[in-house]
Formats: C-alpha cells, sequence, structure tokens
C-alpha cells in the first residue's frame, strides 16, 4: 500500500483544485498500468523477463507520480525525470514504457518555466534515437515521443498556466476584500468616534445644568432637558445613517474588487450608484455574490474594454444593471448563470439576459421591494 503524503504548501496541487480534472487524470493513470501489463501480455505471452521488472516498476512510478503533485514544485523536474529515466531502463524488454518516457516529459509542463519541458522533450526525442539504433526500437518511437511530448505537454502548459492565473486572482481578490472591510470599519470607527464623542460630551454637560437647575429654576430645567431630547434623537438618527453605511459595505467592497479585477484585464469599469441605499444584510450579501459572478464571466469569457454597473431604486424596488461591450453569446444556464438566478430566486428577485453575439452581454437585475419587506419578516 503507498501512502500519499500530505501536499506541501508550494506543491502543484495548490492550483489544480479541480476535482473533474484530478479524477480524469486518475483514470487516465489506471488505464494506462492495465495497458503496461496487458499489451505485451498479449503480444509476448506471459514472461518473468518482461513482467518481473514491470511490476517493480509500478511501484516506483506511482510514487514519483504521486510527489509530482504533493511535493514542493521545486522537486517536480527530479519526479518527472525519474518516471523517464524509468521508461527507458523498461524499454528494452517491455516496449509499451514508452509511455512513461511520455508521462515524464509532459509532466515537465508543470513546471514554472516552460524551457524545461522543451529542453525535456529535446532530451528525451534524443535518447529515444540513441535506444533505436542500440535496442532496434522503430523508428516511427521518435516521432511518437516528440509529437506527444509537445501535444500533451503543450495543453497541460495551458492548463496549469490557467490554474496558477485563477488562483493568483483569487488571492488578491481575497486580500482587496480584506482591505476594503478594514478600511470601512476605520471609517465607521472614525465616525462613531468623532459624532458620539461630541454629543455625548454635551449630552453630559447639559444632563449636569438640568439637575443643578432642576430646584432653583425648573422651566431652565426643563428647557435643557428638551435640548437633550433633541440632541439624542439627533444622534440616534446619525448612528443608524452610519449602521447603514456599514450595511452597505459588502457590495461596495465587491465593486472595489471588480475594478481593480477588470482594471488589471485592461477592461475599464463605470459606476453608477445611489446617493444611499439600505439593503437587507441577506440582500446585498446575494447581490454582492451575482455581482461577483457576473464580472468574473466578463474577465474570462466577454474579451470587452469596457463595463458598466448602474446601481439604482425607485421607491422600495432595487436594480443592478450590468453591460459589457464585449463578444456576447452568453448562454441562458451557462458560466454561473444557473447559479445566479437560483440566488435571485432565493431573495424574490428576478434576473434577465440579453446576450447577442457580438454585441455585448446586459444583465438586468430586480428586486421588488415586497421582497426586502418579507425579508426582515422572516
Amino acid at each position: 500500500m503507498i501512502r500519499v503524503p500530505p501536499p506541501h504548501r508550494d506543491s502543484l496541487l495548490g492550483g489544480l483544485r479541480s476535482p473533474v480534472y484530478l479524477r480524469w487524470q486518475g483514470g487516465v493513470q489506471v488505464f494506462w498500468l492495465v495497458a503496461l501489463i496487458q499489451a505485451p501480455l498479449a503480444v509476448k505471452g506471459f514472461d518473468w523477463d518482461w513482467m518481473a521488472p514491470t511490476l517493480i516498476s509500478i511501484p516506483v512510478y506511482l510514487v514519483c507520480y504521486v510527489s509530482v503533485y504533493v511535493a514542493p514544485l521545486s522537486r517536480l523536474p527530479f519526479n518527472a525525470a525519474m518516471i523517464t529515466l524509468l521508461g527507458f531502463t523498461l524499454w528494452p524488454v517491455n516496449p509499451v514504457s514508452v509511455g512513461y518516457v511520455v508521462i515524464g516529459v509532459t509532466l515537465l509542463a508543470y513546471a514554472r518555466r516552460a524551457r524545461v519541458w522543451l529542453l525535456g522533450t529535446l532530451v528525451a526525442t534524443v535518447v529515444t534515437q540513441v535506444w533505436v539504433m542500440l535496442f532496434h526500437v522503430p523508428q516511427v518511437h521518435v516521432l511518437v515521443v516528440f509529437g506527444v511530448s509537445l501535444a500533451a505537454g503543450f495543453s497541460n502548459f495551458l492548463y496549469v498556466r490557467g490554474a496558477r492565473r485563477d488562483a493568483e486572482l483569487r488571492l488578491s481578490q481575497a486580500e482587496v476584500r480584506r482591505l476594503a472591510t478594514l478600511a470601512e470599519r476605520e471609517r465607521i470607527g472614525r465616525d462613531l468616534h468623532d459624532l458620539l464623542g461630541h454629543t455625548l460630551s454635551l449630552i453630559t454637560l447639559k444632563s449636569e445644568l438640568a439637575r443643578r437647575l432642576a430646584l432653583a429654576d425648573p422651566a431652565r430645567a426643563q428647557q435643557e432637558m428638551e435640548e437633550v431630547e433633541r440632541v439624542a434623537r439627533h444622534t440616534l438618527a446619525e448612528v443608524r445613517s452610519a449602521v447603514t453605511g456599514l450595511r452597505a459595505g459588502d457590495l461596495a467592497s465587491e465593486l472595489v474588487s471588480a475594478r481593480l479585477m477588470l482594471e488589471a484585464s485592461g477592461i475599464a469599469l463605470h459606476t453608477e450608484l445611489p446617493d444611499g441605499f439600505d439593503l437587507p444584510q441577506a440582500t446585498e450579501a446575494t447581490l454582492s455574490l451575482v455581482l461577483r459572478e457576473a464580472v468574473t464571466n466578463i474577465h474570462r469569457h466577454s474579451r470587452a474594454t469596457e463595463a458598466h454597473v448602474v446601481i439604482s431604486r425607485k421607491g422600495q424596488d432595487f436594480a443592478m444593471r450590468i453591460t459589457d461591450n464585449g463578444c456576447g453569446g452568453l448562454a441562458a444556464h451557462g458560466n454561473g448563470v444557473s447559479g445566479m438566478r437560483e440566488r435571485m430566486r432565493q431573495i424574490g428577485g428576478r434576473l434577465a439576459i440579453d446576450s447577442p453575439p457580438k454585441q455585448g452581454t446586459v444583465l438586468s437585475i430586480d428586486v421588488p421591494g415586497h421582497a426586502g419587506r418579507m425579508e426582515r419578516i422572516a
């Protein structure tokens, strides 16, 4: 039984988080190892001359293959080279082990620099030519090693580059949201300090004055207490305004994150916001997630040069309109759209899509006023 070590924090697995991709890789390895034994068994029949080294090679291969994903990235070239060397060593007795060579070279495409993979392809091709002369390997195997290593390696290279870019984007978005939240907390702290520090001192002074005047001048004391009540009501209104700003922070932070993401991709983002809006917390959290998914689609698929986010309010109805001037063609149930529709249904809202090919995309999001009231009642 082979013990799989936990992934290193600097491992390849940190960027390849797709369960579908990892399951597909596991299925390919099972198919390959069956073929490694079954193919020569069908051609040569059972013979320990090739079967024994083949069986010994399998645990060595599995250890190196798993290490490619869970060990530090700096060890990846070594593990891939060991798999390639294993293939060349086994090749004279089991020609199917050319698969080890190809797998080892294509794994080099996961390295941080493409030249590692290209150099590995060149070296493997030259060694294969030597094996052709030494062990009478068919000449076509040189083309197989060279062609498959380039094609499969290029596919791996593109995949891991996209996976790393997405991982970096997730980290940058998380950092932007953290900084935006911290800045909002500091703003609320300053506002409350400036607001309450003065007004509470004023209330204290007037209360003390009213207490001293209560017997000597009751009319003046009553006037002072009325002033205390007026100041307290005014302060309460300002505190509510500050709390409203805190509630709106999630959507505002998401807009900051969206601007940074799109501008990093060369897409200009224009926003229009109302002077103030007070949404239930769950509604605002849902709208923030919908906005994030829409902006991610623009970043990944639209090929746009500019985008607009317009947030408006008419009475108790709230609306958000997200547009871009990209390639359009967004499927009504693809690229996360189904998830956005489901989120809007959960809060009683609606989402409409207009995405004709080559004419950009428009997402119209409406939250009727009764949805917010129902949420508050719940």
